[in-house]
């Protein structure tokens, strides 16, 4: 049975890469885009994003009391982490300060002092995880670190949540080369299906209908 990070790389390279022309935020151009809230908005893709971040938090041994991050790229992954995690509460941060009721710009979780975990989507300038860091601090949230669903590994990204977030570490749980290069070979898997005479899908056991390159059926191709 493959593990919930393979299946959300899987998930990621069908449903949240293109290859083409694009702008990105940033101003640059780019020949693939990744768009995480396909995946992250996705079911399955909620339930193993959710899944996914709590293993890696509990793995570093963080034990952070709740999770945030900037609206909106950061929504569905911080409501996924709490439901799947049981345990750690979310809170979001507005790109302004509220203009109407309380004027807060953190919305959620709200205890001074409490330890947290910075989340984002895609990382490109980190800009978005920078506000979200510095919001955090500003409010009086102790950051544990901060991690992204997908670095792009460019644009000094990675350097500039690194210097706003330390002496606190910042983790992606995978870049951009590993959801391409699972792109490219589901790409590949799109070429007319050969039968693996008498193998089994190595994800369910059941008839394989390829086995390049992975041994999969009919359900399990993608």
């Amino acid at each position: 049975m493959s593990s919930a990070r393979d299946e959300l790389l899987r998930l990621l390279a069908a449903k949240s890469f293109r290859l083409g022309e694009f702008k990105l935020s940033s101003g640059a151009t780019s020949d693939y885009y990744i768009d995480c809230r396909t995946t992250t908005l996705d079911a399955k893709g909620s339930r193993l994003t959710g899944q996914v971040f709590a293993e890696e938090i509990r793995a570093h041994g963080w034990k952070p009391q709740a999770i945030g991050g900037l609206t909106m790229g950061a929504d569905p992954i911080v409501s996924a982490i709490a439901v799947a995690s049981g345990e750690f509460s979310g809170f979001l941060v507005r790109k302004v300060d509220k203009q109407h009721g309380t004027g807060q710009r953190i919305e959620g979780f709200q205890e001074k002092g409490a330890r947290v975990v910075i989340v984002d989507d895609v990382c490109t300038t980190g800009a978005s995880t920078v506000q979200a860091i510095e919001a955090a601090r500003e409010f009086g949230f102790n950051v544990l670190a901060a991690m992204c669903l997908v670095e792009r590994e460019e644009a000094g990204g990675r350097a500039s949540v690194q210097r706003a977030v330390a002496p606190a570490p910042f983790v992606p749980i995978f870049t951009a080369a590993d959801v391409r290069r699972e792109h490219s070979l589901q790409n590949e898997e799109t070429s007319p299906s050969i039968m693996a005479v008498g193998a089994g899908c190595e994800i369910c056991g059941r008839p394989a209908v390829m086995h390049k390159p992975r041994i999969r059926c009919d359900d399990h191709k993608v």
